[in-house]
């Protein structure tokens, strides 16, 4: 079973489970006639009877106690329900000081405490959110990164990889896999458009995402924290995990960030 199936990282999944033939069911809130109802704010949805191996997609749209409860009732309901092992996708071992890290290393320690088989999936931060995160300005890309570099990573490669790992679970058991791409950093992406990337500060970064009432309250400082620590090299880590688990090159994870960005500038065609 695949939860959050209707999301991005979970669909994509799904369909590289079923490009390998291996039976696997999706699971969310709002499911569609193939899927199952799976609410983690519901723990009377939470029905894993049949489930051999859980891929745990992060329900981390939320504040961290919400996401550890979340978490915690899943985790509850796979012990229950007979589930043998839980594949998890967690955060990138560099990632601690982004303000997202706690309840990706709660949960890694709840699976661990949990008597379940374990596979830990520590993804790397997609290069489409890289691309995303860039403003576009009268004379080309803006930003708060500076020159630090980020070791982002597609979400098809990361998908295709929680494939893997979750058709022969017991394989993978107890193993945590680092899986981030080749660091880059906002000039490198704005350099491969033909533009220019100015960087602004901290401070004036904040001030914008305060600004914005279209976050929640938690998302401020969690953007912040990303700017951070590209900022000042804290996520340019590297890894041969991914590699070697595709056994394939990875998708170019600078040229998805560049499309990413381009496809959100004024006037661009929808994407």
């Amino acid at each position: 079973m695949v939860t959050g199936a209707n999301g991005q990282l979970a669909s994509l999944a799904l369909q590289e489970l079923a490009r390998r033939d291996v039976p696997a069911l999706g699971a969310s809130r709002t499911p569609t006639a193939e899927q199952r109802h799976l609410d983690f704010d519901k723990p009377t949805s939470l029905d894993l009877t049949g489930v051999s191996t859980l891929l745990l997609v992060s329900a981390g749209y939320a504040e961290d106690d919400r996401v550890i409860i979340r978490h915690r009732a899943v985790l509850d309901a796979a012990v229950r329900d007979g589930v043998s092992h839980v594949v998890y996708t967690s955060l990138t071992g560099a990632g601690d000081h982004l303000g997202f890290a706690l309840p990706h290393r709660a949960t890694e320690r709840m699976i661990k405490a949990s008597g379940l088989g374990w596979t830990v999936l520590r993804n790397g931060l997609y290069a489409e959110l890289f691309g995303a995160l860039l403003t576009w300005v009268p004379d080309g890309l803006e930003s708060a990164f500076g020159d630090g570099a980020l070791s982002a990573v597609a979400r098809a490669d990361l998908a295709a990889a929680a494939a893997i790992v979750a058709s022969d679970a017991t394989a993978h058991a107890g193993r945590i896999y680092d899986l981030v791409g080749d660091p880059f950093t906002a000039t490198d992406i704005a350099e491969h458009l033909g533009r220019a990337h100015r960087t602004i500060g901290l401070a004036e970064y904040r001030a914008q995402l305060l600004a914005d009432d279209t976050l929640l309250p938690f998302q401020p400082p969690m953007l912040a924290s990303i700017a951070t620590s590209v900022r000042h090299g804290f996520l340019n880590n590297t890894s041969s995990d991914l590699g070697h688990l595709l056994d394939r090159p990875l998708i170019a994870p600078l040229a998805v960030a560049a499309n990413t960005a381009a496809a959100m500038q004024p006037g661009a065609p929808p994407h």
